[in-house]
């Protein structure tokens, strides 16, 4: 067995760790497929840094996520809790009812269906940037890619234009985080959300409500209004996803010249591209953590029942033992979407990962293709990040148009 003491450990204080995780997580990762993450407040979580056993650890039953693995927010209203509880915190049987159902709804088919409604949003957003400018250059995350994601669910959702400026404010409160318009913003979704199931049960449409609606399986079962409820608030909490993959995408490709100016040439590349730079920059830099349901040996490392356990996508998504010079991004990379742990894998696999794809590969390609003179502004030259343990993530993206 292995010593606890020799592996590596992780502090979410130090700068390093959060200034460059890519590296902090990768020097880890080369020393042992098992490392400890120590935070404060929290007790150690073991953490797996290699591709191969991530994967494996994210498919092994004898890891759960359940209550334990969630912080909720505080304040919030009694009669949203029913609605917290989203398909992340269930297994086995419970979990595989639900995904079966939902999981028509989000095939890469219908989220290449819904493209062309999403291409508009996309191009509204970018005529309205030169509004924004200021001293020459405009915050591309706080007008495009922050506001997407939230105007793409409510054109999911089916939410009227009269209520989507406020639906934008929700939007904008989830994605800060906690914080009082965070918890203000829960009831007001759950509310927004019953409004649109009971609309598009008296009126069917073409929208994702709708065909949870005619969603029936074949036995009988189908969703009920609350599980729909928390569909909703699920997608507006975990849809946040592209604002960030979407605003590090761009300021990767403005810092390489040669892998910006080879997508130029070759707008056909942009599927693969979208796949590399989830590799290479997502967000998610580790998996929410699992709790073992046993005493569990991984790598000759004792892991006791309930005791946490994470998957670092930074690293296994930089394991050269899967990736040929992972350090470098390669838009001409042969990374499937089943290669990186982007979205992670196996069961709790993102359920919207298509969606995200369609949405960051509209939005990069119309951005590139309506601005060929985009750049840094030059007071984006020093990435301002947030200094967040869990997401890499920027605190602003001046651009030059």
């Amino acid at each position: 067995m292995t010593e606890v003491g020799d592996l590596p450990e992780i502090d979410l204080t130090d700068v390093e760790v959060l200034r460059d995780p890519a590296t902090a997580y990768g020097r880890a990762r080369e020393r042992s497929p098992l490392a400890r993450i120590m935070a404060p407040g929290f007790g150690p979580i073991w953490a797996v840094t290699r591709h191969e056993g991530a994967r494996a650890m994210l498919t092994d039953p004898r890891f759960e996520l359940n209550a334990d693995s969630f912080m909720r927010p505080p304040g919030i209203p009694e009669h949203c809790l029913a609605y917290m509880r989203t398909m992340q915190e269930m297994e086995g049987a419970e979990h595989a009812r639900l995904r079966r159902l939902v999981s028509p709804a989000f095939t890469a088919r219908r989220a290449a269906e819904f493209r062309p409604r999403i291409e508009p949003i996309v191009g509204r957003l970018l005529d309205d940037l030169h509004s924004h400018a200021e001293d020459g250059s405009v915050d591309l995350l706080a007008h495009f890619a922050r506001p997407l994601p939230i105007e793409v669910i409510c054109e999911l959702v089916g939410i009227p234009d009269s209520d989507r400026a406020q639906w934008r404010e929700y939007g904008a409160a989830v994605a800060a985080g906690w914080g009082q318009a965070f918890a203000d913003a829960i009831p007001a979704i759950m509310d927004g959300a019953k409004a649109a199931i009971a609309h598009r049960r008296a009126e069917p449409g073409d929208g994702l409500i709708s065909d949870l609606l005619r969603t029936q399986a074949d036995d009988g079962d189908r969703l009920d209004d609350a599980e729909m409820v928390t569909l909703v608030w699920n997608l507006v909490l975990a849809g946040q996803t592209p604002t960030n993959l979407i605003a590090n995408a761009v300021d990767t490709l403005l810092r390489d010249p040669g892998q910006l100016a080879a997508l130029r040439a070759d707008p056909g590349l942009l599927p693969g591209a979208v796949e590399e730079l989830t590799r290479w920059s997502g967000p998610q830099l580790m998996t929410i953590p699992r709790q073992a349901r046993e005493d569990v040996e991984l790598d000759g490392v004792l892991i006791r029942k309930g005791e946490p356990v994470t998957a670092v996508i930074v690293s296994a998504n930089r394991d050269p033992r899967a990736f040929a010079d992972p350090d470098r991004l390669d838009l001409t990379r042969a990374t499937g979407p089943s290669s990186h742990l982007g979205y992670a894998h196996g069961p709790h696999f993102c359920l919207g990962a298509a969606l995200a794809r369609v949405q960051t590969e509209v939005a990069l390609g119309a951005l590139l293709n309506r601005f060929p003179d985009l750049a840094l502004a030059e007071s984006a030259q020093d990435s301002a990040r947030v200094p967040d343990p869990g997401t890499w993530r920027l605190a602003s993206l001046p651009v030059t148009l």
